[in-house]
């Protein structure tokens, strides 16, 4: 047995001290230039993450959420349109839907993916209905061709939900070729992480794009000209932060893969239901989610933690089985979502980012494998 190790579950301080020249230097750059609002900071690494998505067009704002909320807006989806998604999620993706003033229509997750169950999303379409919501969740892609063309059939649009998938791809697409826009999230915690809250739109759409350039800025194009809008900038300081990790994005995913597939190996044959890779698609491990099988994933925790492994849970409450749901907004449930109650239930996340030791992994792993032992 070896000694008791403590395992963090993030590494943003490590990160940091490894690109502590950039960044501080980037830092400083905008603090020098006195341009921290819309400044050429900005406009570099909209460009660069355009580049970087193969879009015509990244707005950047002030965090994931309203990088779904106001695409909806700008394509005029609100009071009286259903859109679809899924409730095995981080709220903020219902949320969108609420700000905008639509419904929420939930629909069941995939039993291996825990994305969107494509098989289930025609039997949620009504005349009201307005838009897809998938989700890319734990760093796994949604089957996008088959999402895209149910909403070519029905005349949708489709939001890809992309806070926790930058980098992810399928075996025919990549992210933002399929649909009419990507909300990403740059909080700390994403695989793309600021020093603090930050989020983007990615398009091909110049309508889109247009109006949430307009919307993120007190409806403003054009100085001193305003119309109805918002206050939703992503700020110099954390653009430039992201100009520099940006750079970093593939050779962090490609470590997160390798510890994935070490994670796999060592637990393959346990009593714990492991992460599913799509053949031909790109996972980027995001988190790495086991599930338990027997409901008890809360003494997992509690053991994990025990020893020093910060093991957290990742949506371990459904967002239609919320306390108060559904808080005056409309929402509807098509079908069982039997699976997402499942995944919410059972999820316990392994500590997963690109600067784990090897000894950490090793230790995480040994005590894993200990629980399940102990728990068959």
């Amino acid at each position: 047995m070896s000694v008791k190790m403590q395992v963090s579950f993030y590494g943003h301080q490590r990160q940091y001290h490894n690109l502590k020249a950039d960044i501080d230097k980037a830092i400083s750059d905008v603090l020098e230039s006195g341009a921290y609002v819309m400044g050429p900071a900005l406009e570099r690494f909209e460009v660069e993450l355009a580049e970087y998505f193969g879009t015509k067009y990244a707005i950047g704002l002030n965090s994931g959420t309203d990088a779904l909320w106001l695409p909806l807006l700008a394509m005029g989806i609100g009071a009286g349109d259903e859109v679809i998604t899924v409730p095995n999620t981080f709220f903020a993706t219902a949320e969108a839907i609420w700000i905008a003033g639509a419904k929420a229509v939930f629909v069941d997750s995939d039993p291996k993916t825990n994305n969107i169950d494509v098989t289930k999303i025609e039997a949620a379409i009504t005349p009201r209905t307005k838009a897809i919501f998938p989700v890319h969740l734990y760093g796994q892609c949604a089957e996008m061709d088959k999402i895209r063309a149910i909403a070519d059939q029905y005349n949708l649009k489709v939001i890809e939900d992309c806070a926790q998938s930058i980098d992810a791809h399928g075996d025919t697409f990549k992210i933002g070729e399929l649909s009419d826009g990507v909300g990403t999230s740059f909080i700390i915690q994403k695989n793309l992480g600021t020093f603090g809250d930050g989020g983007a739109l990615v398009t091909n759409d110049e309508h889109i794009a247009r109006e949430v350039k307009r919307l993120r800025n007190h409806g403003s194009l054009k100085r001193s000209m305003h119309s109805f809008g918002f206050n939703s900038r992503l700020d110099d300081l954390h653009a430039a932060i992201l100009s520099v990790k940006l750079k970093h994005i593939t050779a962090w995913s490609d470590r997160r893969r390798e510890i994935a597939g070490m994670y796999t190996n060592a637990l393959q044959g346990t009593n714990l239901k492991l992460p599913y890779e799509l053949p031909g698609y790109r996972h980027v491990y995001h988190l790495y989610v086991v599930e338990t099988r027997n409901n008890n994933r809360d003494a997992m925790i509690s053991f994990l933690n025990a020893e020093g492994v910060d093991a957290k849970l990742h949506y371990p409450i459904a967002i239609h089985q919320q306390e108060g749901y559904p808080w005056g907004k409309e929402a509807q449930i098509v079908g069982s979502v039997a699976n997402s109650e499942w995944n919410a239930a059972n999820c316990v996340s392994l500590p997963m980012f690109p600067e784990l030791t090897q000894d950490e992994i090793d230790y995480t792993i040994e005590k894993t494998l200990e629980w399940c032992k102990n728990n068959a």
